[in-house]
């Protein structure tokens, strides 16, 4: 049986959501100056609040490239950033987790918004396992990270009204270019052998990928990396393997690779080959300043990784033909 979050924890997150509304009545005081600062907790999540936000505000993100956010404690330098600001966005759904104290004690002088606060029902998973709350891993579907982008819009607005019509614009603008994203994940995915549609990856990271494109996820780990995959997990994942012919599974940029190495072990021991299909972003982007440091370059490069590896179709200039012919798509086996 997999660990999963503790119901104390649990009941933090459900404090720190009612702590939160409390801050509803300060977001009508608008900024003083432009620009303005805003705070963001995982990468995903700053990149598209700089996107719509523009110029009108600074946008500084705290959990960086390759850094987990399901272990990621505030630092004091964290803590004075989040004091500073006039804004703050988070993931939420718990991911998180270890901020949770903070961001309820910012919370009470200042607005903080969780993105995902706002979803439909319609968009959040709750696999068994997950102890009955939600996957944290919106992004991962980018219809679903689409109506994150939507719902920065209206909080930035609802924090500075004189530029409502900026922020909407803004989020139109990306929502296009995500909306456009996520055909062309589905399109591509479809080049791939329906029987080799399978992901194996080392945590439960990318249940809104396998939803959204079709392929079927496994994870060695739970919903959060604190969580430790047990014997039978992995002997259970083993024996998957080998029963669908996988001949590839992933590894990821912010996780050990060693419980992927114990699969690549255990099906070698049976006398299968299994390989690693290539490195894929899952709870942090690439690094600053790179294509895949990008919220559409992330999950572009995971579409591009996971197709060719399970031999499927994807162009080289990411996926819509213009977005940097330099960027690192992963490239799998020949």
């Amino acid at each position: 049986m997999r660990k999963t979050c503790s119901l104390a924890t649990w009941r933090w997150v459900v404090l720190m959501s009612l702590a939160l509304c409390m801050t509803v009545p300060l977001v009508r005081a608008g900024p003083k100056s432009y620009p303005y600062v805003v705070t963001t907790t995982v990468g995903m999540v700053t990149d598209v609040v700089k996107q719509v936000a523009g110029d009108k505000a600074t946008v500084t993100g705290i959990i960086g490239s390759g850094i987990d956010p399901h272990l990621y404690k505030p630092t004091r330098d964290d803590v004075v950033l989040l004091m500073r600001a006039d804004v703050i966005f988070y993931s939420g759904l718990m991911l998180e987790g270890k901020m949770a104290d903070t961001l309820i004690k910012v919370g009470r002088s200042k607005p903080v918004f969780a993105v995902t606060e706002s979803l439909d029902e319609r968009y959040l998973l709750s696999p068994a396992g997950f102890g009955g709350h939600h996957d944290p891993h919106v992004w991962m579907d980018a219809s679903a990270w689409s109506k994150c982008v939507e719902v920065i819009a209206t909080k930035l607005g609802e924090y500075d009204p004189a530029n409502a019509a900026t922020y909407t614009g803004n989020a139109d603008a990306l929502r296009k270019k995500i909306d456009a994203l996520h055909e062309y994940g589905k399109k591509v995915v479809a080049t791939v052998p329906e029987k080799s549609r399978v992901l194996i990856t080392s945590h439960d990271a990318f249940n809104y990928f396998g939803r959204a494109y079709g392929l079927d996820v496994r994870g060695v780990q739970g919903i959060s990396t604190e969580s430790e995959a047990g014997l039978a997990d992995i002997n259970n994942l083993v024996q998957f393997i080998v029963d669908r012919n996988v001949r590839a599974v992933f590894v990821e940029t912010s996780v050990p690779q060693k419980n992927i190495r114990a699969l690549i072990d255990g099906t070698a021991s049976r006398g299968f080959n299994v390989i690693v299909g290539g490195e894929l972003f899952s709870d942090a982007m690439g690094a600053s300043g790179t294509y895949e440091g990008t919220y559409i370059g992330m999950i572009d490069h995971n579409l591009t990784t996971v197709v060719r590896a399970l031999g499927g179709e994807a162009p080289e200039l990411g996926y819509d033909g213009k977005l940097s012919p330099q960027h690192s798509l992963g490239r799998g086996p020949p």
